[in-house]
Order: C-alpha cells, then structure tokens, then sequence
C-alpha cells in the first residue's frame, strides 16, 4: 500500500481551525480562603492552572480567539470577591465562569494553597473538569 500525499490547500486559504487549547499556568492570586480560624481575615496565595478547550474559527484576530487574559482577569475577580471557604469552590466558580462563553466547550481549573501543608509539603490543592452536556 503507497500513501497518498496530502491534498494542498487551496492558493490563500487559511487552514482551519476547529478547536485549540488556551490556557494559563502558574497565576499567582491572593485569596482569602480558607475555614479554619487562622485562615479567617486574611489573604494567602492561591497558584492556578487552567486549561480551556476553545471554538476557534479564525486564529488570525484576537475577537475570534479566547483571550487568555479573561482567565488572570476573572481568577483576580474571584479572588477579590470576598472569603471563600474552600479551594474546590474557587475552582467551580472559575471554571463555571470561564464556561459562560459560548465557544468554551471543557474547562480544567486546577487551584493549589502553597501554604496548606507548608513546610511538609509545596502545595495542596485540587483539579476539577467542568464541560457542557453533549460536547
């Protein structure tokens, strides 16, 4: 069996897009988080991941592309909100409002307090995955 080359793309045809990866690693936001006392009334770091799987038709201008900047942006939002008693809400709340855009379609949301278990440990945390139905 030989293998047939690929067929070119039309002369100036873009390809196409279908879906992309747009994520942020490693955000650095101050929370007030926690439910034990010592955690009460003060802001200790939260580090966030997210991952988003993203419609995409036309990678070539930012409005048909997901902005990785709403995720630091809307983390910070969260954040500055108010207490938040545990780590798996600041996550669904992240991933439930980064789903509110219509061309997200899967959301990964992964949230560490590096002063949990500090010093025995780097972090701890959690990683939820939050999608629409039937996609």
């Amino acid at each position: 069996m030989t293998s047939q080359p690929l067929p070119k793309p039309a002369a100036n045809a873009p390809p196409l897009v279908l879906s992309a990866k747009v994520f942020v690693r490693g955000l650095t936001v101050q929370a007030q988080i926690g439910v034990y006392e010592h955690e009460l009334g003060r802001g200790q770091p939260l580090v966030i991941d997210a991952e988003l799987d993203v419609a995409m038709s036309d990678p070539e201008r930012l409005s048909q592309t997901f902005n990785y900047e709403t995720i630091a942006r809307t983390a910070r939002e969260i954040a500055d909100a108010g207490h938040i008693g545990l780590v798996e809400t600041f996550a669904r709340r992240l991933g439930a409002a980064l789903l509110t855009d219509e061309r997200v379609s899967k959301v990964r949301v992964r949230v560490e307090k590096p002063m949990a278990l500090a010093p025995d440990a780097q972090a701890a945390g959690v990683e939820i995955v939050l999608g629409r139905e039937g996609r």
